[in-house]
């Protein structure tokens, strides 16, 4: 295994009786990456961090952290990382210091090391004026940030956190985002949470699992753009172009979209309204491509000056709601609601052929009638037929 990764779990398993909360998971996260895992309720997120924080052990699969098998060398794995839980188990009727002390003992720090850690903590988590305070007295943010000290004082090199921003007001869930992009500069963190914009803020790449599957694994703005078309904004100047000593001048709107539209995978190019010193278009394009290149080069070789390139794909909230709805949608009953709306269509067919049949019925009757009265004609005809004929007799004999 290469040295920069981290945490890898391989084809991990779980089941507990005849529920199977993971089902065969592989990811791997590298040094200094910090790696959102996303999925809703039941997803199976604890239970992967349970496994990798040894906790509980996989029915099948291997997991390694830093190397270490977590069944293997469990205590290995416990020392190379710090965990919070969602919700941490504080001994509240102990002082922050004591307890930070206690853990730091727990995890081999000798007297000098906790003292130099302690100062780092105290730091980075904002607990200066707590230190002396019981743990009961806390609101829940700064006992938030006591569990996230628990997590550092050992120095670990990587953090697994569960949910780190649970019960906090906006200030704290802030600030603990801020902890969490900080200490993550030199560590490889795996952070766990049902908040979209938080992953977007604190990660660059996120894991999005469903029914114990990974159902996305990258790089955000790769995810955002696994459903959906991708939109490219580009404004050009409008009143200048680049001078290189080559004959460039400023486009017009329409020669810069005839330009656009001949950019290969594009699907289509329109202008935006803007002021007047400046040409702003959209395209659109495949959301498993990347257009800025082109976009880029073909400005490069029209001499433009390019004042905004951009894509733009769908939100993360999105994706994320378009990958998991459909284990969702089961969890609510969607088979017995399909089998309904088919019994539903079935039911219109059945109507439609009634309305039909009766249609058809009606038009025979109509038929009918038109015959009966074409017969009624041809007898008034015949009728007045003989009538001349008579007269016609008489008159003769007169």
């Amino acid at each position: 295994m290469a040295t920069d990764v981290m945490i890898q779990a391989n084809e991990v398993s779980k089941s507990f009786g005849a529920v199977r909360a993971l089902d065969r998971v592989s990811f791997e996260v590298e040094r200094g990456e910090v790696v959102g895992f996303l999925g809703p309720n039941g997803a199976g997120k604890s239970t992967t961090m349970r496994i990798l924080t040894c906790f509980i052990s996989p029915s099948a699969g291997t997991a390694k952290v830093k190397g270490n098998d977590v069944f293997d060398k469990p205590l290995e794995v416990r020392q190379s990382l710090g965990y919070l839980p969602q919700r941490a188990p504080l001994y509240t009727d102990m002082t922050v210091y004591d307890y930070l002390e206690f853990t730091a003992r727990v995890r081999g720090l000798d007297e000098s090391s906790f003292k130099t850690r302690l100062k780092k903590v105290v730091e980075v988590c904002g607990l200066a004026q707590s230190l002396n305070k019981d743990i009961g007295t806390l609101s829940h943010g700064f006992r938030q940030r006591v569990g996230l000290g628990q997590a550092l004082i050992h120095d670990p090199p990587i953090l697994i956190l569960d949910e780190p921003t649970s019960d906090l007001d906006p200030n704290e869930k802030a600030e603990v985002l801020r902890y969490i992009k900080e200490i993550g500069k030199d560590r490889t963190i795996l952070l766990s949470t049902h908040n979209l914009a938080e992953v977007e803020e604190a990660c660059a790449r996120a894991i999005i699992v469903s029914k114990g599957r990974i159902v996305a694994d990258g790089q955000l703005e790769n995810i955002r753009s696994k459903t959906g078309s991708v939109r490219y904004i580009v404004t050009i100047d409008e009143q200048n172009a680049r001078k290189n000593g080559s004959s460039f001048k400023p486009p017009s709107a329409d020669e810069a979209l005839e330009a656009l539209e001949t950019i290969s995978g594009a699907k289509g190019a329109r202008e935006l309204p803007t002021d007047e010193t400046a040409h702003k278009f959209e395209l659109t394009g495949d959301n498993d491509t990347d257009l800025r290149r082109e976009l880029f080069q073909l400005a490069v070789d029209k001499g433009w000056i390019l004042l905004e390139l951009r894509r733009e794909t769908q939100s993360l909230d999105a994706v994320f709601r378009d990958l998991t709805r459909k284990d969702e949608a089961l969890d609510r009953g969607a088979e017995w609601d399909e089998d309904e709306d088919e019994d539903e269509e079935t039911s219109d067919e059945d109507q439609d052929e009634d309305e039909e049949s009766e249609d058809e019925a009606e038009s025979d009757e109509d038929e009918e009638d038109e015959e009966s009265d074409e017969d009624e004609d041809e007898d008034e005809d015949e009728d007045e037929d003989e009538d001349e004929d008579e007269d016609a007799d008489k008159g003769k004999k007169g």
